[in-house]
């Protein structure tokens, strides 16, 4: 027991509080750098603030350390940056479950040997009196490395996103009909605003920052009073959807611009439509005004200038090979930026319509731009995920930013350009550094989803298959990559290993399956016979066969040695997502987007029975080592226990809150683990059914195994990282 909480301990209720509210301020204001160091790294602390005043309280205690730096190391400067940092990029999940603040701790700052962060760990892992997941490895983003923090709240993709001009909200538009209003400092949501009957693509906030403007794919735009939320006017005349919205400089215009090839001038004050402008040959897909109010670029397939008092098309920019995304125009009115369809911006001269430069680098579409208040520097958002920050002037790219786990859709620059806020597919908005902009240290290897992991019957080395068309062999103690295994040409959906450890077979997209030897990563043989893409792959316990399943609503069953087709078992009515053999080898169970699990004689390929109680797709499925009892993952958000012998439901695990992708049970037949898209993992006690142990990550768990002492467990995200856990707390899972 820490001084603190010892000292806390003896405390009234009352005081308890009001030490835990003061004390850091009273620490710092008699320039006590030395004590604020020791209790902002006193996990005890820690706890007690965040269970006491919430995630924000605790992240501003460490701001007070900057009054006390003089008497700080530039050592205990660091560790306290680095412990802040961690809470901060864990605040969305530690605002809706505290519980999680060991787990996070952990998986953010273990690769950090500073003993203060050390010991706080130790310290922490001392304090967790119940079972958890403890990772092994920094498997969460580090602090210091990406993102300053994350915004949830979304139910669907966040189309965009605009930033006050005070910089102290920001607002964002989403697929769902909706838009939000955050607080950018604590990163609270303040109000949600509804009355779209179709996805909000745009947002502009008026100079005054008082009014902000929507545009949707309903064909209207709204106008909005931002500190109520409440709608002022409806804006029609669109013939089709709404795609951007800009305002002019003196609040008094909007120009909007839709599918179609118009663009519209609106009074704002009115919500009179002014003007039409026409001239583009297909739709219009951005609109930026000039900081002088007096033209607008839009973007379609070329783009055009305009004069905004007359509507006269002033002159056209052709360069892009594919429809431009989105434009931006420098403060000094005389470049703009576009972003296109063919994975490049282009910087122009505004009043000559010249291209200036080029900016390559992205490797799929650029979905958006935006500018720096200095004019010097550009951050550019594509599907491929990442966001990248240019240097305006020589067009070199300085940084890439990564940690999005979904196509980036828009970006916007917060006033003094010291941060800047994205909008993702994956439903948040993350909050950014531009100066520092550290890339996300990549420790896990994969560029893309990984899709499936395996561990090898001796529990030393897991193997991971990935998105990225490749696996990977780790060592399952360490984190460490071993090797690469190359040799698909397309998403690597599932990977199994023999009982012998020696070979591993793997499922890909373009309908094939390819058998590894492990020790050296030589591809040994390649399985064709599906007609659609491989989803899954299980091996008998003698080695000797190994069963798949396809998008062609399929099952075949193979000879490993030979590589031979033995048999197809068809029976399915949607594709075949998941199969798992029995311990004895002589059944199998598949699952399948039909809603329905199957039971196989693998010896005759007879469909002996049929499953049936999910209400979606079943995911994913794994058989106990009793062999009696099998468990089913299902897009229902569920999991279901089945007796094998006579097909009867036992019980529904309930918890999570997506869809459940994965499932594994413990070699001692009583604990699983499930992965889920909402962004957990969780450990289960089949006996009871309850939920024992749960773990956030930063993106959403498509996979997961458990080791053969029970109590490792291996995981694979939708981000790419691959995360190294000990289940603690719980006696040996052999």
């Amino acid at each position: 027991m820490s001084k603190f909480k010892e000292r806390l301990g003896k405390l009234s209720p009352k005081k308890r509080l009001y030490a835990l509210e003061t004390l850091p301020g009273h620490l710092a204001e008699s320039v006590q750098g030395e004590r604020l160091h020791q209790l902002l790294t006193d996990f005890d602390f820690i706890e007690a603030k965040l269970d006491a005043l919430g995630v924000q309280a605790l992240i501003e205690d460490y701001d007070l350390a900057r009054v006390s730096d003089v008497l700080l190391s530039e050592g205990q400067t660091e560790t306290l940056k680095l412990i802040q940092g961690a809470i901060r990029k864990s605040a969305h999940v530690l605002e809706l479950d505290k519980t999680q603040l060991v787990e996070h701790l952990w998986g953010r700052l273990v690769d950090f040997e500073m003993p203060e962060i050390r010991g706080m760990l130790e310290q922490a892992k001392q304090w967790k009196d119940s079972p958890w997941l403890r990772p092994l490895r920094a498997s969460l983003e580090r602090s210091g490395e990406g993102c300053l923090r994350t915004l949830t709240g979304h139910t669907d993709s966040v189309n965009a996103v605009a930033i006050a001009p005070d910089g102290l909200t920001a607002i964002s538009a989403s697929r769902n009909n909706t838009l939000k209003i955050w607080d950018t400092k604590t990163g609270t949501e303040l109000r949600t605003l509804t009355g779209h009957t179709g996805g909000v693509n745009a947002v502009a906030i008026a100079p005054d920052g008082k009014t902000a403007i929507s545009a949707s794919s309903d064909k209207t735009l709204k106008i909005w009073d931002t500190e109520t939320g409440r709608e002022l006017k409806t804006l029609t005349g669109h013939s089709s959807g709404v795609n951007a919205v800009a305002i002019a400089p003196d609040g008094k215009t909007a120009i909007s611009d839709s599918d179609g090839t118009t663009l519209k001038i609106w009074d704002t004050e009115t919500g009179r439509e002014l003007k039409t402008l026409t001239g583009h040959s297909s739709g219009v897909s951005a609109v930026a005004i000039a900081p002088d109010g007096l033209t607008a670029i839009s973007g379609s397939s070329d783009l055009k200038i305009w004069d905004t008092k007359t509507g006269t098309e002033l002159r056209t920019l052709t360069g892009h090979n594919y429809a431009v995304t989105a434009v931006a125009i420098a403060p000094d009115g005389k470049t703009a930026i576009s972003a296109s369809y063919d994975k490049t911006l282009k910087i122009w001269d505004t009043e000559t319509g010249t291209e200036l430069r080029t900016l390559t680098g992205h490797s799929s579409y650029v979905t958006a731009v935006a500018i720096a208040p200095d004019g010097k520097t550009a951050i550019s958002a594509s599907y491929d995920k990442t966001l990248k920050i240019w240097d305006t002037e020589t067009g070199i790219e300085l940084r890439t930013l990564t940690g999005h786990t979904g196509e980036v859709n828009a970006v916007a620059i917060a006033p003094d350009g010291k941060t800047a806020i994205s909008a993702s597919y994956d439903k948040t908005l993350k909050i950014w550094d531009t100066k520092t902009g550290t890339e996300l240290r990549t420790l896990t290897g994969h560029t893309d989803s990984v899709n499936a992991v395996a561990i090898a019957p001796d529990g030393l080395t897991a193997i991971s298959a990935s998105r990225d068309n490749t696996l990977k062999i780790w060592d399952t103690e360490t984190g460490i990559e071993l090797r690469t295994l190359t040799g698909h040409t397309s998403f690597v959906n599932a990977v199994a290993i023999a009982p012998d450890g020696k070979t591993a077979i793997s499922a890909s997209l373009n309908q094939i399956l390819k058998i590894w030897d492990t020790e050296t990563g030589t591809e040994l043989r390649t399985l064709t016979g599906h007609s659609n893409s491989v989803i899954a792959v299980a091996i008998a316990p003698d080695g000797k066969t190994a069963i798949s399943t396809s998008w062609d609503q399929i099952l075949k069953i193979w000879d490993t040695d030979w590589g031979w087709e033995l048999k197809t078992l068809t029976g399915h009515t949607g594709p075949v997502t998941g199969v798992a053999i029995a311990p004895d080898g002589k059944t199998a169970i598949s699952g399948s987007e039909d809603d329905t699990l199957k039971i196989w004689d693998t010896e005759t390929g007879i469909e002996l029975r049929t499953l049936i109680g999910h209400t979606d797709f079943v995911k994913a499925v794994a058989i106990a080592p009793d062999g009696l009892t099998a468990i089913s993952a299902s897009s229902d958000k569920t999991l279901k226990i089945w007796d094998t012998d006579s097909g009867r439901e036992l019980k529904t695990l309930t918890g999570h809150t997506h869809w459940v992708n994965a499932v594994a049970i413990a070699p001692n037949g009583k604990t699983a683990i499930s992965a889920s898209w909402d962004h957990t993992l969780k450990i289960w006690d089949l006996l009871t059914g309850k939920e024992i142990a749960s773990f956030s990550g930063d993106a959403e768990f498509a996979c997961c195994a458990i080791a053969p002492d029970g109590v490792t467990v291996v995981a694979g995200d939708r981000s790419g990282r691959v995360h190294f856990l000990r289940l603690e707390g719980v006696s040996d899972g052999r």
